[in-house]
Formats: structure tokens, C-alpha cells, sequence
């Protein structure tokens, strides 16, 4: 009853200051003649309705047909709409289906859109790049309600990209939609499964146990007025409840096992925060991916958004990966506006605010002693000089999204009245800023327990991302796997480690331990991978490997980094792409982040290396003029020599204790000499005179 009271003011409380907006603004709604912009021009045109022979309204559901066209200078120059006949001053023009969007908003008279582009048949859904963003289909039309600074939800969203995490991407323009002035809106990406925007794959519709039945979900913390059920509720410490709501797989399609086990994450995180277990085997660290959900509370407290946590909170989880926090979305109220009340203020947590608080794990994680260190530590740095958080980035870009917007705040003022004084709002916006970095700075907490945190000598070794298929193994997929070595002197506990990199999924076995000197396989499809190769993996990591390139992350279950590798399948990267080989690490001496530490490979006998330096082993004269020497206190079986881009010169098969290589015909430059005995192998970059 208390929920359901509290729901029923809210909402009246919501309608009643709408409408004291809408009374406010009224009187300044006014047509506005439009010509041109230094903003792409976004001009939609929906069917004639069949029965009135006008174009049709846009409604809140279901999407109708319309035409679409952007117009958008490649050059950067200025946009006229007498530019939308002329196609290379067309980024789009094309079929959409269009609706109304959003919740509160939809009671203003500026509406929100979303709409998905298609084939000219108006059936088959078309995934086109707009405005430099990546292809899909299904996109927003940001109305800015209630917000007369403008910049809110732009700034956010793009401060959090910066941060390092997905947030959807964002261009302002103007929009004419059948003949009318729709005034200032920000084109921008729907939230959805893609690996340009949340890089998860949808479940299997069938999935209902084991590994298929762990990802992925999106899911989200909000209200209902969209129409779609609650899920379930978790409590709060306000004494109401959160709704949370499936996004993906959509409520309609999801089952009674996938909504147990997406369920069970949450209860599970509930029960280990509330507890303050940060154990690496079964505590929080366990169940979440711990830098997004630091990160989703860093930029939504240093907003001070007063929708956080209770609504328009998004949560995702791929196959076989941990929960993580985001994309954070919806931060019109924010940065001291709050047209609902008094919320958004500069000295108050919003995850305990007395009001939208959300589920009890926010509150209970951030007072764990162990979490708020990690909190802190990356407040910190992110607040650092030049870091995306520090008050002189933050206010340079504003300054220069200002610039861009400028000429266009002045028609939305025309056409709406909702932007009286610009510059006083961004002069608030700024003073609201520096107050809230001030007050967080005082109450955040120390970070000295977690500032310098010892990680394991992991280092990834070998990577194979696009093998040849042939007639004994045809699929190409099922013959990726990742190597992984120890490179320290002691053994490694591996509990709590995981590539914490959206694209791939894996998290080592609890007590799970790798010798030193000792390395392991991961793979995609173990039972090929023992069967091409002899050697049985350790594990097993969920999807695929990119083709082409993708940052591989390796990290402890706090998310403390302790390796990184974005290969690529070009240049300067050696050729393993398709051709047989894979990428193999020179020697664990040499940076891996570097393409020129890399070879390709084809060697088909894998096995653990021990990666162990011959010490006896000289390579000697360096830098080298015409001959090149190896001697060694073991028998060398074979000399091979590498260009920096891993491409095979010259290659030896010997059984002696010296070997001489011809360097004449090399170019200056730096070059990778191999020498392999029974004992391990000899690596050593030689430079050519």
C-alpha cells in the first residue's frame, strides 16, 4: 500500500509541475521560418493517412512509415535545406518507421522519437551508419526535455565514452518533421545488443541450462509506464520497492528459466553486498564486473542524477561473463536540475538521497570498506589534469559543445521558449560542478588500501583469432584459443581472474593455479582444439575472437589490470589472418602491447612452454653488419629469423652448438632472432647497421 500510494502521488506530482512548465512556456510557442544550420538537418515525412489523405501522426506506439532524409555537409560547411534534392549532401535519405518515445516527456508538446530505418519495401530493417556513427538500425531522436542548458544528456553520455565505458553516441541537429519546426534535438543510438553498442549476443531462445543459459541479458531498473511487466522487485532502505524490467530478451520472449537465472545475479549480489563479503570465490567481486559498476556510480553521483538507481538504470551480462552496471542512460534532471522537486543537489549521495535510492546493493556496496577504496581510487584519477573528469576538460568541452549549439538555442527559444538565458545555465551548470567535485573530494574516502595493488605475472603469449579452415577442421571459430603464461617465479592462484573485455568471456576456476614458468590454453571448442593439436586446454572461453582486431583484457576480480593485448590484423601487426598461422609473443621480456613483439607462427606442435632463456645462449655481434653468430653451451635445433612484422626470412634446422646467418642482404633495421634448443629458446631483437 505504502508503494502504491507513494507511486500514485508521484505521478500526479509529475503531471502538476508539467503542466506549470507547459503554462510557462506556452505563451512562447511560435513557427519558426528555417533556412539552414551549422547542425545536420534531419527532415522526416510520414505516409498520408489512407483516410484523410494528410500525413500521418506520429503515436506512441506502433511505429508508421515515413521518409527520411539528413542532410549534412561532408566538409563540415553549412547545411541549407535546399540541399535535400542534392545526394552528396545526403548522409541519409530512405525509409524509416517512427514512434514517440519516453515517459514524463511524452506530456510536453516537443516530442522524443524512436525509429528504425528500412528497405525501401518498408519489411526488411536496414542497418546504415549515421553521421560517422557505427551501422544499425535503431536509433532516438533526444527531444532535451525539461532541460534549458542543453547539454545534460550530451555531456554525460559523452564524458562516460571518455571514462572508457560504452554510453550511447550522440549529434546534435535540427529537425523539420512534415513541413513544422521540431526545433534542437541529439540523434543518437538506442540501447541494444551490438558489438558497436553493448557488446553482448543475445541468449538462444531455447537456452534453459548450463553455460547457454548465463547470457546475455539486458536489463533495467525503471518505471512501467511503457506497458512492459515488472520482472520482480528488490528492496530498498526507503521501505519501497525497485521494478526492474527485462530489455533483452524482451519480456514476451523470455523464459521462466532465463528470468530465474538473470534473477538469481541480482539476488546473489544482494546477498553478498548486503553482507559486505568481498570474497574473490563467492563475494560481490564473484558476481559483478566491479569497474563498470564503480564507473555507472561515478558518473551518475558526480551528475547528481536524480533518476539513478530506481529508474533508467540499465544492467547487461554476456555468455558466461560477470553482471555488469550500464550503459548509463537519462541524465536530463541532473547536474542541479530536478523539475520534480529539490534532489539534484551538490552535497547529497543519490544512491541514499531519501528518495530514488534503487535497489539496497548500491548503498551497501559502496559502504563496503573494500569497494568505496576502489571507488575513490578512480575518482581520483579520473579527476586528475587532463583525465575526462578534471574541471578543466569538463569545462573546455562544454565551452566548445556551446559553440556548436549556440545559433541553433536561439530557434529552440523561438519555437519553444524553454531556453530564456543560455549562459546563465551553463554559468549554474559550472558553479554546480565545481561544488559537487569539492564535496565529493571531502567525502569519498581514502584509497591508500587498494592505490598500490601487487598483480600476478599473467602475461597472454599466444593468440590465435582467424584459423584456415580446412578438410579435417572446417570451422575456423572452433580452432581459436588464447594462450597464457606465468611469467614469475611462484605460483599463481588464479581465483577471481577473468578477460574482463566485453567480445569474449571466461573466468577462471576458483583455487585454479598455474605453476611458474608454466603456461595454459584456453579455447573456444576444447574438443577440436585437442584433436588438432595433441594438447588438452585448460578451459573454455565463451564466443568468438574477432578477424580482424579486439583489445584482450586481462584482469584480477577487482578489475586491477594485469595484462593487455589489442592485436590487429593489420600493419604493422604480423599476417595471422586466415593464412594458417597464429600471433606468438617473441619472448615474455618484451612488450605485448607492441605488434613488433609478436610473430607469426605455424607451429601445429603447441605445448606449455616454460619460455625459459638458454642462458648459455649468445647472439652475437649487436648491431650487425654482414654475419650474425649464435653460440650456445646446448645443441641449437633451429635458427629462425623475423622482420618486425613477424614475417619469416631465414630459417636454420641445425643440431650444433653454433650457427651463422647472413645478414647481408637485410635492409638497416630492427630484426627478431629465434634459437630454439631441447632446453627452451633464445630470443634477441638485432639491429642492422
Amino acid at each position: 500500500m505504502k508503494q502504491q500510494l507513494r507511486t500514485v502521488s508521484f505521478v500526479h506530482l509529475r503531471k502538476f509541475f508539467i503542466a506549470a512548465f507547459l503554462l510557462i512556456q506556452a505563451a512562447a510557442w511560435s513557427q519558426v521560418t528555417f533556412t539552414d544550420s551549422n547542425l545536420p538537418i534531419v527532415i522526416i515525412t510520414t505516409d498520408n493517412d489512407p483516410d484523410t489523405g494528410q500525413p500521418m501522426e506520429i503515436p506512441d506506439d506502433p511505429k508508421i512509415p515515413a521518409s527520411m532524409k539528413i542532410i549534412f555537409h561532408p566538409d563540415g560547411t553549412r547545411n541549407y535545406m535546399t540541399d535535400q534534392n542534392t545526394a552528396g549532401f545526403l548522409n541519409y535519405n530512405g525509409r524509416i518507421k517512427i514512434e514517440l518515445r519516453g515517459s514524463s516527456s511524452q506530456l510536453l508538446e516537443k516530442k522524443q522519437y524512436g525509429w528504425t530505418t528500412y528497405e525501401n519495401n518498408d519489411t526488411t530493417k536496414k542497418d546504415v551508419s549515421l553521421l560517422g556513427m557505427p551501422s544499425e538500425r535503431d536509433w532516438i531522436l533526444n527531444g532535451l526535455a525539461f532541460d534549458s542548458s542543453l547539454i545534460r544528456d550530451y555531456l554525460c553520455y559523452n564524458l562516460t565514452r571518455q571514462m572508457g565505458q560504452y554510453a550511447t553516441r550522440t549529434q546534435y541537429c535540427e529537425v523539420i518533421i512534415n513541413g513544422d519546426y521540431r526545433g534542437l534535438y541529439i540523434l543518437q543510438e538506442k540501447i541494444k545488443d551490438d558489438s558497436k553498442r553493448v557488446n553482448i549476443e543475445e541468449i538462444d531462445e531455447n537456452a534453459s541450462e548450463g553455460m547457454a543459459l548465463t547470457g546475455g541479458y539486458i536489463t533495467k531498473a525503471d518505471k512501467t509506464t511503457g506497458g512492459d511487466p515488472i520482472a520482480w522487485q528488490m528492496d530498498s532502505y526507503q521501505g519501497w520497492p525497485t521494478d526492474f524490467v527485462h530489455e533483452l530478451p524482451k519480456p514476451e520472449d523470455i523464459t521462466p528459466a532465463q528470468n530465474d537465472y538473470i534473477h538469481s545475479q541480482f539476488q546473489l549480489l544482494e546477498s553478498a553486498s548486503g553482507a559486505g563479503n568481498a570474497s574473490l570465490a563467492n563475494g560481490y567481486p564473484s558476481v559483478i564486473d566491479i569497474p563498470t559498476f564503480v564507473d555507472f556510480m561515478i558518473i551518475n553521483e558526480f551528475s547528481s542524477n536524480v533518476d539513478a538507481y530506481q529508474i533508467s538504470t540499465f544492467f547487461h551480462k554476456d555468455k558466461g561473463g560477470k553482471l555488469r552496471a550500464g550503459p548509463a542512460w537519462d541524465f536530463n534532471l541532473s547536474l542541479g536540475l530536478d523539475v520534480f522537486g529539490d534532489r539534484s543537489q551538490p552535497d547529497i549521495w543519490q544512491f541514499s538521497n531519501g528518495d530514488n535510492e534503487g535497489a539496497k546493493f548500491w548503498t551497501d556496496l559502496f559502504n563496503n570498506s573494500t569497494y568505496r577504496c576502489y571507488f575513490s581510487r578512480r575518482w581520483h584519477e579520473l579527476t586528475q589534469d587532463g583525465k575526462p573528469l578534471s574541471f578543466n576538460h569538463i569545462e573546455t568541452f562544454i565551452d566548445e559543445t556551446i559553440a556548436t549549439i549556440t545559433e541553433a538555442s536561439v530557434r529552440e527559444q523561438q519555437r519553444w521558449g524553454t531556453v530564456p538565458n543560455l549562459g546563465q545555465e551553463i554559468h549554474n551548470i559550472k558553479d554546480f560542478i565545481l561544488a559537487r567535485m569539492d564535496w565529493m573530494d571531502a567525502n569519498i574516502g581514502s584509497f591508500t588500501a587498494c592505490s598500490n595493488v601487487d598483480v600476478p605475472e599473467l602475461v597472454i603469449s599466444r593468440i590465435n583469432y582467424n584459423p584456415s579452415e580446412t578438410t579435417e577442421f572446417p570451422e575456423s571459430d572452433d580452432q581459436e584459443f588464447i594462450q597464457i603464461t606465468n611469467a614469475g617465479t611462484t605460483e599463481i592462484n588464479l581465483t577471481g581472474v577473468y578477460l574482463s573485455e566485453l567480445g569474449i568471456s571466461y573466468q577462471f576456476p576458483v583455487n585454479a593455479t598455474l605453476a611458474a614458468g608454466q603456461s595454459l590454453y584456453i579455447a573456444s571448442n576444447p574438443t577440436v582444439f585437442e584433436a588438432k593439436y595433441g594438447v588438452a586446454p585448460f578451459g573454455q572461453f565463451q564466443r568468438n575472437l574477432s578477424n580482424n582486431t579486439q583489445k584482450l583484457v586481462l584482469a584480477d576480480g577487482f578489475g586491477n589490470v594485469i595484462d593487455v593485448v589489442e592485436y590487429d590484423d593489420d600493419t604493422p601487426w604480423p599476417n595471422a589472418d586466415g593464412n594458417g598461422s597464429y600471433l606468438q609473443l617473441v619472448s615474455l621480456d618484451l612488450d605485448n602491447s607492441l605488434a613488433s613483439s609478436w610473430v607469426a607462427s605455424v607451429n601445429d606442435s603447441l605445448s606449455t612452454d616454460k619460455f625459459n632463456t638458454a642462458a648459455s645462449t649468445v647472439i652475437y655481434p649487436n648491431p650487425v653488419g654482414d654475419m650474425l653468430y649464435v653460440k650456445s653451451g646446448e645443441i641449437i635445433n633451429s635458427v629462425m629469423v623475423y622482420d618486425i612484422y613477424g614475417k619469416l626470412l631465414q630459417s636454420k634446422n641445425l643440431s650444433s652448438n653454433t650457427a651463422s646467418l647472413d645478414f647481408s642482404q637485410y635492409a638497416p633495421g630492427i630484426y627478431l632472432v629465434k634459437a630454439s634448443g631441447s632446453n627452451g629458446t633464445a630470443t634477441q631483437k638485432i639491429i642492422k647497421q
